[in-house]
């Protein structure tokens, strides 16, 4: 199993209900394929730095989890057919990235 960790950005136009639809449905779908998550940040509506489709703000969501490779391209391709997603990325992590993610979360927690 591999680390990954995904950002995505959601429409500003949607409510809070259609955005906790569309994270649930993302966590289930990489449940339902053998992942574990291991994080899942809402990062809230932010500027975007350009705009997109017309938009200069979105939702923006960060998942981080452990799943098997051939998780990867169904999973993204859930993203392009989601008309909600305006942007996502998803990228593999090594080892001193998932050691950094483990530092980000600690001192998340200790914010809280």
């Amino acid at each position: 199993m591999n680390h990954y960790e995904t950002v995505f950005i959601l429409n500003p136009v949607l409510s809070d209900v259609q955005i906790e639809e569309t994270v649930k449905k993302f966590e289930d779908f990489l449940i339902k394929n053998d992942a574990k998550m291991v994080s899942k940040e809402n990062w809230g509506l932010k500027k975007l730095a350009y705009p997109i489709q017309h938009k200069k703000s979105g939702f923006y969501h960060l998942f981080e989890f452990a799943a098997p490779g051939e998780v990867i391209a169904p999973y993204e391709q859930e993203f392009r057919r989601d008309e909600r997603i305006m942007r996502f990325l998803t990228v593999k992590l090594d080892k001193h990235a998932i050691e950094w993610a483990e530092k980000r979360r600690t001192r998340q927690k200790a914010k809280a």
